[in-house]
């Protein structure tokens, strides 16, 4: 029998599973694999399906949530969450609602129910591709790109939008002129990075903060294995007689964030989901807490001397 995964109430309104499936894979996995993962996170009770115009994902998902209602293991689309995101190179006025509508087409919806900005840089129109070529790299017109952004919530195309990798400097640049505010925010966060000034200003707003590499991203080109090899986080673990990824994605939960988590490996699936009929003691908590702190998804990429920021700390500000 599949598990529930509770629900959380955006700013928008719309209600959205607290645990979702991430797609995207470092390298890219098979388009069979990405289908075979999707298949079986349905059956194991995901209902959140965290895609993007990068992952090149969207067509598999389509494809998967297609054959899910046919086979009766889920009854329509209105049963899933699905987010997608909207790449540098479409971030400019002018190619937004494009970029959102071939979105569409892929997968193959009338709708989404989160469209994210990926990161806060615009690159050369036309040129999508990663890594993003230094010399592309463009500021991103946050006023203009954002309006498009509300545009396509106004239109029906998404129920709801937000950001992806953005500070607390750079999120206030969007409230400032924005008429809807950003319904989350999407970023790193696990119990080495745990980005408690993030969460303070984004729960001050009532923007729901994202985790995205809850484990550490392990096996990526920028991931970590401090998560997964914390002495604090195995002994928590061994003394609960749980997974170190069930007492990390518990610990996501009990902070009020939501989470993207990705495994291919169907028992780690199941795992990953069973995490809601237990919980941390305080002092377990306050152990966690103490970890030694650092980011493992710095943003080298999005960094270029002729583009809008030269640095990392550019990127992150003062978070």
């Amino acid at each position: 029998m599949a598990l529930r995964v509770p629900e959380v109430t955006l700013n928008s309104g719309g209600k959205m599973p607290i645990l979702g499936f991430g797609t995207s894979s470092d390298p890219p996995a098979s388009p069979e694999a990405v289908k075979e993962a999707v298949m079986q996170a349905i059956k194991v009770g995901y209902r959140h399906f965290d895609t993007a115009a990068l992952y090149n994902t969207e067509q598999c998902l389509a494809e998967v949530i297609a054959e899910a209602i046919e086979k009766g293991l889920i009854k329509s689309r209105e049963e899933l969450f699905i987010t997608s995101k909207l790449w540098c190179s479409d971030a400019h006025e002018k190619h937004v609602l494009p970029a959102i509508k071939k979105t569409l087409k892929n997968l193959n919806m009338e709708y989404i129910d989160l469209y994210l900005i990926h990161w806060p840089v615009s690159s050369k129109a036309g040129e999508h591709e990663y890594p993003i070529k230094q010399e592309d790299f463009l500021p991103m017109d946050f006023e203009a790109v954002w309006a498009e952004m509300e545009e396509c919530q106004n239109q029906g195309l998404t129920k709801a939008i937000g950001v992806s990798n953005f500070s607390s400097k750079k999120i206030g640049e969007i409230l400032s002129t924005a008429t809807i505010p950003p319904a989350v925010n999407q970023v790193e966060v696990n119990p080495v990075w745990q980005q408690k000034k993030l969460r303070d200003f984004c729960k001050k707003h009532r923007i729901l903060l994202v985790a995205y590499a809850p484990l550490g991203a392990v096996g990526t080109f920028y991931g970590t294995n401090r998560v997964m090899e914390s002495e604090t986080l195995k002994e928590i673990a061994a003394a609960k007689k749980k997974s170190i990824a069930q007492i990390c994605l518990r610990w996501e939960y009990e902070q009020g964030i939501g989470v993207v988590v990705k495994s291919y490996n169907a028992e780690r699936m199941k795992q990953n989901i069973d995490i809601f009929s237990w919980e941390l003691s305080s002092e377990e908590a306050e152990k966690i807490a103490g970890i030694p702190q650092s980011r493992a998804c710095l943003g080298k990429d999005y960094t270029s001397p002729t583009g809008p920021y030269k640095s990392i700390e550019e990127i992150w500000d003062e978070d």
